[in-house]
């Protein structure tokens, strides 16, 4: 795939957030432009939008440095307030990635606009149906419909599955894996 063909974001896992924050050493973190304008999220702070280089334009407010440590912290925000990890590229280099976005359903343009486009993950659920208990969990948190309860049991939809690994982090049953996308 050409770097013409990439979208500006595109969706990985928490780890995968994790391994990009890893290889970085300069913070800068700014509001989110989707939360200031809504004017409030149901499900996080404001200040989610991570930057690795201080070149990259801020889409929100009250971009300042930030030690790794107070990203961390940001990840550990992401990982318990369910938000998708959603790494965008560099405006004139769509090979590298600048920085991520925490998004959610709440307020995220992704989400609101159908117009945004954002490009799938290199992973993709897998769900051992045996052990699944159908209780919901997952569904509930599919930010892509990728999962649906259907007459008491769990549908899936492989093809709008994103990647995100959100269902697996949350599954009681822990039936739920990422494995390589085909």
């Amino acid at each position: 795939m050409s770097q013409d063909d990439l979208h500006f974001h595109y969706v990985c896992t928490q780890e995968e957030a994790r391994d990009l924050i890893e290889r970085n050493t300069l913070f800068w973190i700014s509001n989110c432009g989707c939360r200031e304008n809504k004017g409030t999220c149901q499900r996080s702070r404001l200040d989610v939008c991570l930057q690795f280089r201080d070149d990259t334009p801020a889409w929100g407010g009250g971009k300042r440095v930030v030690s790794k440590s107070e990203v961390m912290e940001i990840l550990l925000e992401a990982r318990t307030k369910s938000l998708l990890a959603r790494p965008f590229r560099g405006e004139q280099d769509r090979t590298r990635t600048d920085g991520i976005c925490f998004c959610c359903d709440d307020c995220c343009e992704y989400f609101r606009n159908p117009e945004e486009k954002c490009d799938k993950g290199i992973y993709i659920e897998k769900t051992n149906l045996d052990a699944c208990q159908n209780c919901g969990t997952c569904e509930d948190l599919c930010y892509f419909g990728a999962r649906t309860i259907e007459g008491g049991e769990l549908v899936l939809k492989p093809e709008a599955c994103y990647g995100c690994g959100l269902c697996m982090a949350v599954c009681p049953e822990g039936c739920i894996e990422m494995v390589a996308r085909n």
